[in-house]
């Protein structure tokens, strides 16, 4: 056979390689030359020796010319710069290029994401488009989608078919959450998606269905929140923390009941300053708490310190309740009503 038929045409071998060294080998006609960078650019299995190829024109069935049977190194390198890294370089700087464009469609900060999850640079954008495709599945709103995406980066590389359908599917089957509420659970607690349904999800579940959550006062969009803390970590010290105040365990749950977002709270940031000052600067009575557990969660310094003040500066008391619960506006309107029956007492 003869070995020219078996050899690339001149056509062909330019599309494949593109470079300007090849163009010029081409175009001084078929050397002796060609075998070796066909053997170097796609190796066969079996590698042939260079030393076999012979040079003699009586054995020979290629035409000899001028051009050195054997490429130099710094020919051979710089064909190999030309060639596919080039390309392969450009093209992974367009798709990256694509992946940051999307980001910052979804109001992504790219240069936090990626600090915070590097594995987001190797990712595909259909990986991460698959992400938004299935929150976007359970009622959650594009805009929501971004926020939640910025604030965890991890779920940019997730895989929505083993880290989140799980995460839902517990929602909608175990919680009984319905289907138009799992958008507030997501929204109230993005967290939760980044939870483990076997490691933390289920085991809070349970203990706070023994706790109490059952019923009319099973866990709702509203409560989802207390799914991804920790029973041993957060739940259990908070309630004993409520106790060492001097509750019996039917008070607490019953203000926990009451005022879920009591196991939220820090103990060092909110428990224990606020009970401080009820118990110091208000002579308060720890029963009161029982009665409204509400008190823990308004500002000490932006609402409790200010109201109570000024009704000490006015010789005035009023319950936590008639306190706390009313806006600025009907506070200080009662102010004044208490002031103003005040002065008419002191007529009479």
């Amino acid at each position: 056979m003869d070995n020219r038929s078996s050899l690339p045409t001149k056509h062909k071998l330019k599309k494949t390689l593109n470079t300007k060294h090849v163009k010029r080998v081409l175009s001084s006609s078929m050397s002796l030359i060609l075998p070796e960078m066909l053997t170097w650019i796609n190796p066969p299995k079996t590698l042939i020796p260079f030393s076999s190829i012979t040079t003699n024109p009586s054995s020979s069935p290629l035409p000899i010319c001028s051009i050195s049977p054997k490429p130099t190194k710094t020919f051979l390198k710089s064909l190999h710069l030309s060639t596919q890294p080039t390309l392969s370089t450009t093209d992974c700087g367009l798709k990256f290029r694509e992946k940051i464009l999307y980001l910052q469609e979804l109001n992504i900060n790219p240069t936090k994401v990626l600090q915070l999850n590097p594995h987001l640079r190797s990712a595909t954008l259909d990986t991460i488009k698959s992400v938004e495709i299935c929150l976007f599945s359970m009622g959650i709103e594009r805009s929501a989608i971004g926020r939640i995406l910025d604030m965890h980066p991890q779920l940019l590389t997730s895989d929505p078919y083993i880290d989140l359908y799980p995460i839902f599917d517990f929602l909608l089957n175990d919680v009984v959450i319905p289907f138009h509420d799992i958008r507030k659970s997501i929204i109230r607690c993005p967290r939760i998606l980044v939870c483990s349904v076997e490691e933390q999800l289920k085991p809070t579940f349970e203990f706070l269905k023994e706790f109490g959550f059952v019923g009319q006062n099973r866990i709702t969009c509203q409560t989802t929140v207390l799914l991804v803390s920790s029973v041993e970590l957060t739940l259990n010290p908070k309630i004993d923390y409520m106790l060492s105040l001097g509750f019996k365990r039917d008070d607490v749950v019953n203000m926990v009941l009451r005022s879920p977002g009591l196991l939220t709270f820090s103990i060092e940031k909110n428990f224990r300053p606020k009970v401080e000052y009820f118990m110091k600067e208000m002579n308060g009575d720890i029963g009161e708490l029982k009665k409204f557990p509400q008190y823990f969660s308004f500002s000490l310094e932006r609402k409790i310190k200010p109201r109570h003040r000024l009704l000490v500066e006015h010789g005035f008391s009023l319950s936590l309740s008639e306190m706390l619960k009313v806006s600025d506006g009907e506070f200080n309107a009662r102010l004044i009503e208490m002031r103003l029956r005040l002065v008419e007492d002191k007529q009479l």
